[in-house]
């Protein structure tokens, strides 16, 4: 992980809910306008090895979280018309392995499953730091939501999302870091 703070110590971390958060920034009205919004995370897991590319993550946020801060939108995406959120109430992501990219910046590649539907997806390494017993990461990801079978209101709403991840873990396995 790209820092000018020291490398995390091996081991397993758990995401600290309550200080992480995934946003997002989408077009719609055919690419008119933007749409910001965010989904609360559930909880997860971070294993990280030595070497960094055998690092494992695990995440689970909660569909139903999904806020724009417009209640009409947000009934209609979280309906049975996009994400269908009574029936697929999470969003999981996974990654077996890290790996450096051509501009140098660590990126996971890692499954993401929406909408009942598993698909690819990379997360790239944006930010990361170690604070005591602590990790604290930033990436970033574009997700094709017709990958994911959500593929109603073409034009009204955007195919892709960027999505950002801030993510806070807390080493759980006994060691200080």
């Amino acid at each position: 992980m790209t820092t000018a703070t020291p490398t995390p110590t091996p081991g397993h971390y758990a995401i600290d809910v309550p200080r992480s958060e995934i946003t997002f920034t989408t077009k719609h009205l055919f690419g008119l306008g933007t749409v910001r919004g965010s989904f609360q995370l559930r909880g997860g897991n971070v294993s990280l090895a030595q070497p960094l590319t055998a690092t494992r993550v695990d995440a689970v946020a909660d569909a139903g979280s999904f806020d724009t801060g417009n209640k009409n939108r947000d009934r209609q995406v979280l309906s049975k018309a996009l994400l269908d959120t009574e029936n697929y109430p999470d969003i999981v992501f996974s990654a077996a392995g890290a790996e450096l990219d051509q501009a140098g910046a660590w990126a996971l590649q890692g499954r993401l499953t929406a909408h009942g539907v598993d698909a690819p997806v990379t997360f790239t390494v944006t930010k990361a730091e170690v604070v005591g017993d602590e990790i604290a990461v930033e990436a970033t990801a574009t997700v094709d939501r017709y990958a994911h079978g959500v593929t109603k209101l073409k034009g009204m709403a955007a195919r892709h999302l960027q999505l950002t991840a801030s993510v806070r873990a807390r080493r759980t396995d006994g060691s200080q870091a």
